[in-house]
């Protein structure tokens, strides 16, 4: 009880403190199209992350969310191996061609067309690409840490137990 209260005040807070003259931009609720019709403009590599080659990399944004913590967006590169740093959290689906792709940690996984793969925000990961790769990238903000809990905490409650602190 006590949370919610604390909660409720943050939140009345918050509110008082959004000015009302601001008017949220009109929202798209359904982007749908051919991902061949979609405009690719360049997205050059940061030089000092390429390892070998010269990748050539472009972006086409499909979507982004009404609060923009979360985009969705195809991407194609040509040959090169690199380092990649993923400030947000990312999951990809391999549309065209390969990937092989080595974490922080030493896994390595060759990733081909029709292949799932999430990559946590605030992590690196080498990426060599052989021939030509095009992906699809839903990306998302993570939360910071103390709304994480506060979720966490709340799910505890809702759930009358430990697990929701696990996740």
């Amino acid at each position: 009880m006590v949370l919610k209260m604390v909660l409720a005040s943050m939140a009345a807070f918050a509110a008082r403190a959004v000015p009302v003259v601001v008017a949220l931009p009109q929202s798209k609720n359904f982007v749908a199209g051919a991902s061949s019709e979609m405009e690719m403009k360049p997205s050059p590599i940061e030089r000092s992350w390429i390892l070998s080659g010269d990748p050539v990399a472009r972006i086409a944004e499909h979507s982004r969310g009404q609060d923009d913590a979360a985009v969705t967006a195809l991407w194609d590169c040509t040959a090169g191996e690199f380092r990649w740093y993923f400030g947000w959290d990312e999951t990809v689906m391999i549309l065209e061609g390969e990937v092989h792709v080595t974490t922080e940690d030493g896994v390595e996984r060759t990733l081909s067309a029709g292949d799932v793969a999430y990559f946590a925000g605030g992590t690196w990961a080498t990426w060599r690409i052989d021939r030509y790769l095009r992906k699809v990238a839903f990306c998302r903000k993570p939360f910071p840490k103390p709304l994480t809990m506060a979720y966490r905490l709340r799910n505890l409650v809702r759930q009358g137990g430990a697990q929701g602190l696990a996740a």
